[in-house]
């Protein structure tokens, strides 16, 4: 690539009153991260497609009224971003809020308490107390695989194990069924996990679920600890 090209293609970008500049192909998230600065987010992961589903990573652009996810909006020349403002913060609050209210994660009896993404994202907004009432749903634990649970009562719908299903491993037996609240994630169109003919079993879904909704069996509370080096590693291999 000439020398041209290449300035073509770089960006310059304002972030937080600091000036940086990125590639055409970058995203905002992207960006930042590399910069050191953080945008809160729950369904993005490093080695997967961007989705912008959970919308905690919504930021400012000036001169646009909507508020933009960070993981799916490409940088442009001159962009000014905001990420941190006081109306971003009350955002995440009620997001946050929402997915609580959603389901039923109660950490003290949770595999992966200690180790959670979604508690730590609460403590790092400071969300002290849900707003909206509690839904309760009761939701069937998927316990059939000889390895791993499914208890979707934990679940978020970030749908990080249909992406690394799909994307890494290339099984694809999982996906999302459903809308709004009525939304899961099942397993060969709705059959038991444990049926599945097409899981290799290899975890991967389990590492990067953010929560406690996917776990490996023989686990008690807060031994789930996610181990997602692999992912990096194979993404890279991938794109040789």
């Amino acid at each position: 690539m000439s020398d041209i090209q290449q300035r073509a293609r770089t960006k310059t970008v304002t972030i937080n009153e600091q000036t940086f500049s990125g590639r055409s192909d970058q995203t905002i998230l992207q960006v930042a991260k590399e910069n050191g600065i953080d945008i809160p987010t729950l369904c993005a992961i490093d080695g997967l497609s961007d989705i912008g589903g959970c919308r905690l990573c919504l930021v400012e652009i000036e001169g646009q009224r909507e508020l933009r996810p960070a993981c799916t909006t490409r940088i442009k020349d001159g962009m000014i971003v905001r990420t941190d403002t006081e109306k971003l913060q009350k955002h995440r609050r009620k997001v946050l809020s929402f997915l609580f209210a959603e389901r039923n994660h109660v950490c003290s009896v949770c595999v992966s308490n200690g180790h959670c993404e979604l508690q730590k994202m609460a403590a790092k907004v400071g969300l002290t107390h849900i707003e909206v009432p509690y839904l309760y749903p009761k939701l069937q634990i998927d316990a059939s695989h000889r390895r791993f649970i499914n208890d979707p009562n934990r679940c978020i719908l970030c749908t990080r194990c249909v992406r690394v299903c799909d994307e890494i491993e290339g099984a694809h037996i999982l996906d999302l069924f459903a809308r709004g609240v009525d939304a899961r994630i099942i397993a060969e169109m709705g059959q038991p996990w444990g049926d599945s003919e097409n899981c290799t079993g290899c975890g991967k879904c389990v590492q990067v679920c953010p929560t406690g909704a996917l776990s490996e069996k023989g686990l008690s509370v807060a031994e789930q600890h996610k181990r997602r080096g692999f992912l990096p590693y194979l993404t890279t291999i991938r794109g040789r």
